[in-house]
Order: C-alpha cells, then sequence, then structure tokens
C-alpha cells in the first residue's frame, strides 16, 4: 500500500508556529516515527505553500497512490481548485487538521474539501496523520475481502 501526506501552507513551521496550538514537534520527525509504526506502507510527504503545487500533487499522487491524507491547511476554507482536484482522482482522500478547526475561528469552521474526502480527523494533534492512516490501511483490507468474497460468488 502507497500513501502521501499532503500538508499545505505554513506546516512547515511545525515546531516553532504556535507552538500551544501545534506543539513542539516537526513534521519530519513525526513522519520518521509514522515510517516506523507502518513499515509495511509506503509513506510519501509532500509539503508545500503554494496552492498550485498542492493541486499538482493531489493530481499526481491521486492516480498513483492507494491514498492520500491531507491537511490543506488555510486552503481548507478557500480553495475550490483543490476541491475540484481530489473530486477528479480515484485515490481516497482523508483531511486532517491538527487542532480543532470547529473550535477556532468562524472563518475556519467551512470546509471547501470536506464534501468531496472520504472522511476527515480534527482536532487530534499529529495523532490524526497515525488514525487516518490506519482507517486507510483498514479501507484497503476491507475492499480486497469484499472483492475476495465477489470472486468467490463469480460477482466479478
Amino acid at each position: 500500500m502507497k500513501i502521501a501526506i499532503i500538508n499545505g501552507p505554513n506546516l512547515n513551521l511545525l515546531g516553532k508556529r504556535e507552538p500551544e496550538i501545534y506543539g513542539r514537534q516537526t513534521f519530519e520527525e513525526y513522519f520518521e516515527e509514522l515510517k516506523k509504526i507502518f513499515p509495511d506502507i509506503q509513506l510519501i510527504y509532500f509539503q508545500s505553500n503554494s496552492e498550485g503545487e498542492l493541486v499538482s500533487k493531489i493530481q499526481e499522487y491521486g492516480f498513483e497512490l492507494d491514498g492520500i491524507i491531507l491537511n490543506s491547511g488555510a486552503y481548507t476554507h478557500t480553495s475550490v481548485a483543490m476541491r475540484d482536484a481530489i473530486a477528479a482522482v480515484p485515490a481516497a482522500v482523508v483531511e486532517v487538521h491538527i487542532s480543532n478547526v470547529h473550535a477556532r475561528e468562524a472563518f475556519r469552521h467551512h470546509s471547501y474539501i470536506s464534501a468531496v474526502c472520504v472522511g476527515g480527523i480534527f482536532g487530534l494533534g499529529l495523532k490524526g496523520y497515525e488514525l487516518a492512516i490506519r482507517f486507510l490501511e483498514e479501507r484497503d483490507e476491507t475492499r480486497d475481502e469484499r472483492d475476495e468474497t465477489r470472486d468467490e460468488r463469480g460477482e466479478r
């Protein structure tokens, strides 16, 4: 299984930016922990502050990989382009936010991407990424089991 984690604007500042909200660990440090927790899953990490670069990676990975974990940061609340990119690809996309966006400023309460993601995890800190990987892993296993059952019944 191959999963990409795509982080949007300002997430390159994790560990430095508002540590009372986002913590003191960098994402690169956390990503190394994730690779140890999930040695059988190929994890890819990409971060950009540019909307166009993020859209391009969603398009690229969305046709190549099994799933995408997306923290689009502030673009969550503003980007129709990201929403359309997610809707255009076959990979399952899970929306993740480190903070609880619904407990913050009102402008953060609306997500343009939630409706086209398979699910979302909000406010659980970096742990949300691990939970999203577990969800995608379980979803993939369940899909494989359903496919095997269909094969046994001759439905495929």
